[in-house]
């Protein structure tokens, strides 16, 4: 299944990363940025941020990253077609 050039993005840009996120997330605004534990790795600091400006998310301790898009395919265990499907 293919998307209509633009879709991804215009979808992408309705949507606060930090909204999605927040679901799985407890975050708490930094800055212009989120942070909270990693839903990725086990740990007692903070090092999980989401930019809703960049429209990403990091994990320092895991090393992952991506939009929300990549966000719901890791952590609810989706296919990229059922992420969007979600979105």
């Amino acid at each position: 299944m293919s998307f209509p050039k633009g879709f991804l993005d215009e979808l992408k840009g309705r949507i606060r990363v930090s909204e999605v996120v927040g679901r799985k997330v407890k975050l708490t605004r930094r800055g212009r940025e989120f942070v909270g534990l990693s839903p990725f790795s086990n740990e007692k600091s903070p090092s999980f941020t989401v930019n809703d400006d960049k429209q990403f998310y990091h994990c320092f301790s895991s090393g992952e990253h991506g939009d929300v898009i990549k966000f719901l395919e890791k952590t609810e265990n989706l296919s990229f077609i059922e992420a969007v499907e979600r979105l």
